[in-house]
């Protein structure tokens, strides 16, 4: 470690220890077996929107290779794997008939990580909406609360007794703003119109998913993961400070308040008022939930600045690479103190329970030099962080485990945030 003074040891018998990957981003296969589109395969096909044209259609292979990967997971020691179901490999269509192909597959890779010792921890949603339903309106279909209980219920069933913890949304703040708002993400639309449905719909699921998971077993431990970056403000203007807490609040409040029953964040972003429209009387009882735990997934800090051009937010974020500061291939700061800071501030939360870290890394170009990649500035980072779990964990109780995330992007989007 950076200190020689931070070890596993340091964490306690109990922290859980592992990493995560998604389906997306390893399995490939994306046409076989049944499986049907997700909203991705369409996607990636349109033009200016991946870095060099690149696809996930093969990606890592996972889907015919899960047992050496699996190995590996076991020979390196790690406890722990977080992987993610594809919506559309089991239900090909997104809603009724299941692929029992799709369903044999995931049966095998659970049960291989079981035979193994390795605690399977899934992710309901990662990203990969069935393209049929996105036809139909997608997030910006109320209908989607049936069809994600639907899908839930599928899952839940097929895998009770063997997978013990389950995440049901993973970050939905990126999957709507990029998707949905930004246009940088799939389905690749655009503006508030999508933005507000997409993300009032998507809070409601979290709460349906766990809801629905724990009727099928009581004994099942469910949270659900939030993407966050400390916020900082560019200077000490009261222009500056006042941008930046309405970046940390879109950015870091917007999907746990509600979730914790402390309603939408209005007063800090008034354009949330819009959502009104979306909401019906019981929605505000119906999103909130007490999750066994949530997972928290931090990588850099965000430098904030205002800015009088941009509606709604008046803010601007200051990337990394115009501050003379060190990154990564992501053009993420490199900022330790990012993941303790998000923790604690998670943690302040009466209503959160159990924090688990589910994502933090780093992306790096890797070059393979005499048959070795000299990865020293990852261990640096990865050393550096979890000194500042640590540091977490001695002022809360309640983080209580930490899983890196196991692989760089196979694509990059062409435009950015």
């Amino acid at each position: 470690m950076t200190s020689n003074k931070c070890t596993k040891d340091d964490f306690g018998n109990d922290f859980i220890w592992g990493i995560s990957t998604s389906a997306l981003q390893t399995e490939g296969a994306y046409n076989q077996d049944g499986k049907g589109k997700s909203i991705w395969d369409e996607f990636v096909t349109k033009k200016k929107k991946i870095f060099n044209n690149d696809t996930h259609f093969e990606a890592a292979d996972f889907y015919n290779q899960y047992k050496t990967d699996i190995d590996l997971i076991k020979q390196m020691g790690i406890p722990n794997f977080r992987f993610s179901l594809s919506w559309s490999r089991i239900l090909p269509n997104g809603i009724g008939k299941v692929n029992e192909a799709g369903l044999a597959f995931y049966h095998k890779v659970i049960d291989y990580c079981l035979a193994k010792g390795i605690e399977p921890f899934v992710t309901l949603y990662h990203w990969d909406l069935p393209l049929p339903l996105e036809k139909m309106g997608g997030w910006t279909n109320r209908e989607i609360l049936l069809w994600f209980e639907e899908y839930v219920r599928v899952c839940s069933i097929a895998f009770k007794g063997k997978v013990k913890y389950w995440m049901v949304l993973n970050e939905p703040m990126v999957f709507t703003g990029g998707g949905y708002f930004l246009g940088i993400h799939a389905p690749g639309k655009k503006g508030f119109k999508n933005f507000i449905p997409a993300m009032h719909h998507a809070m409601l699921c979290q709460a349906i998913g766990f809801r629905t998971i724990k009727a099928i077993d009581s004994t099942a431990q469910v949270g659900t993961t939030f993407s966050c970056s400390y916020i900082t403000p560019h200077t000490n203007s009261i222009k500056d400070k006042n941008a930046a807490y309405r970046v940390d609040t879109l950015l870091n409040r917007l999907f746990i308040e509600p979730t914790l029953g402390l309603g939408y964040p209005m007063e800090a972003l008034p354009f949330l008022k819009k959502v009104k429209r979306f909401c019906l009387p019981q929605d505000e009882e119906l999103m909130k939930v007490t999750f066994d735990f949530i997972g928290i997934q931090n990588y850099t800090r965000e430098v904030v600045a205002h800015s009088f051009f941009r509606p709604y937010i008046k803010a601007k974020i200051i990337p990394a690479d115009k501050r003379k500061v060190f990154y990564t291939a992501m053009d993420w700061e490199v900022y330790p103190e990012s993941i303790y800071q998000m923790i604690t501030k998670y943690a302040a939360y009466k209503e959160v329970k159990k924090i688990l870290v589910t994502e933090n890394g780093a992306s790096f170009p890797d070059e393979l030099i005499d048959g070795v990649v000299n990865d020293h500035h990852r261990i640096h980072f990865l050393n550096a962080y979890l000194e500042q779990v640590l540091k977490a964990k001695a002022s809360t109780p309640k983080i209580s485990g930490y899983f890196v995330w196991s692989l760089t992007d196979n694509f990059e989007w062409a435009e950015g945030f």
